[in-house]
């Protein structure tokens, strides 16, 4: 069987159990002949059950490249990339591809959050301002502090911290000539909470930026620093970085990003560090999400008591726990959105995980809709999934 087609990267598995991309042999130095590739251990018309909705799905949006994984019960059984990471260059999507994943930094925000939790270095209750605040007033206080800024950590997870929504408002948009720490404190004196801390819902990247800074102060190292040491690399990550803000900026296997114009390369990706900073590929990100389900199969990253409260609805949102998105199925999820780029990785209580990254966005309902639709078609439709891990 031969997967490679133009424009597409199929992750297959060779007799003696180790994983490469398809085409491997065909120049990046890595990886074995073409005559020693095997079976990816998908039928053709399984395959073709795949293709066919990836396809039909960039076709409809004029999506440049695509890249997703699939794990079945903790197995990695599907990787594939489709279309091309630089159109002008007409260089395919690799499974090894970098792509921004915006807000799905908010989950891995929230797993180190926890993994502090568990070492006793930090808890859900403790104040985020003030005298007795972890940050103090090292950036300022709220404009209206005491009075509404009695701000937790865990009301920052839970996006009920009171202020700062993602809105035409949102300071993560605003003062680009402003580093981290500079535009912390140019907001927190500026905006006054609309609620009292814990009442209401109102989706906050600002309040993420601020858990960045929390987790610094706990950990005692940068916040990308600590994030690979404590959730990466025990999850054997190594390649899942802050990305940069300019093309020039640009990782060597990171992908082009298409926006009306340069929009792409407008935004402060770096400055967005812990609500929309990083890169990553879906095998990657699937590798993150097997380790969160509380089975001694694969090595997890936190306690089933710790995963438990994480993904337990907040009293504000029943549809949103601690820096991910929930329902009454037992499913997690988050996706996420900038110009260029649009992502999402599941959790399904059915056994299935899934990653799906473009270098492409659009704003219309019906694409974020299709999107979340796509890991459920492929999953459901396909007959004989693999039985080797290609992890």
């Amino acid at each position: 069987m031969r997967p490679l087609v133009l424009g597409t990267l199929l992750l297959c598995l060779s007799p003696a159990g180790q994983s490469w991309p398809a085409n491997a042999y065909a120049g990046d130095g890595q990886g074995p002949s073409a005559a020693t590739r095997e079976s990816c251990g998908l039928s053709p018309a399984d395959l073709q059950r795949i293709d066919a909705p990836v396809k039909r799905f960039m076709a409809r949006y004029d999506v440049p490249g695509l890249s997703l994984a699939v794990a079945k019960d903790r197995r990695l059984v599907f990787a594939k990339g489709y279309g091309y990471a630089d159109k002008e260059r007409q260089a395919p999507v690799r499974t090894s591809h970098l792509f921004r994943i915006a807000s799905m930094s908010k989950p891995i925000t929230s797993v180190a959050i926890f993994t502090l939790i568990e070492h006793k270095k930090l808890s859900l209750d403790e104040k985020v301002f003030g005298p007795r605040g972890i940050l103090g007033d090292r950036y300022g206080l709220p404009k209206d502090f005491p009075q509404k800024g009695d701000v937790t950590v865990g009301q920052l997870l839970e996006h009920v911290g009171g202020g700062w929504p993602n809105d035409d408002t949102d300071p993560m948009f605003r003062r680009y000539d402003l580093g981290q720490a500079e535009l912390i404190r140019w907001t927190l004196p500026r905006y006054a909470l609309a609620n009292k801390p814990g009442e209401k819902y109102a989706y906050s990247n600002f309040g993420y930026l601020l858990l960045g800074r929390v987790i610094e102060q706990r950990s005692g190292m940068g916040y990308e620093a600590y994030v690979k040491q404590a959730v990466l690399r025990p999850a054997g990550i190594t390649d899942m970085h802050v990305g940069g803000d300019s093309l020039a900026q640009r990782r060597p296997n990171e992908v082009v990003y298409y926006d009306r114009g340069d929009a792409s390369y407008t935004v402060r990706v770096s400055r967005m560090d812990a609500h929309g900073g990083w890169i990553a590929r879906p095998i990657d990100l699937v590798r993150l999400l097997v380790r969160l389900d509380g089975s001694p199969a694969k090595p997890g990253l936190l306690k089933p008591a710790s995963i438990a409260a994480m993904v337990a609805p907040s009293a504000a949102n029943k549809g949103y726990a601690k820096g991910w998105s929930v329902n009454a199925a037992h499913n997690w999820w988050h996706n996420g959105s900038l110009p260029g780029t649009y992502s999402i990785m599941v959790r399904a209580q059915n056994g299935f995980c899934w990653a799906i990254v473009m270098n492409q966005r659009r704003l219309e309902d019906a694409f974020a809709r299709d999107v979340d639709q796509l890991g459920w078609i492929i999953t459901r439709s396909v007959v004989s999934w693999p039985a080797d891990d290609l992890f």
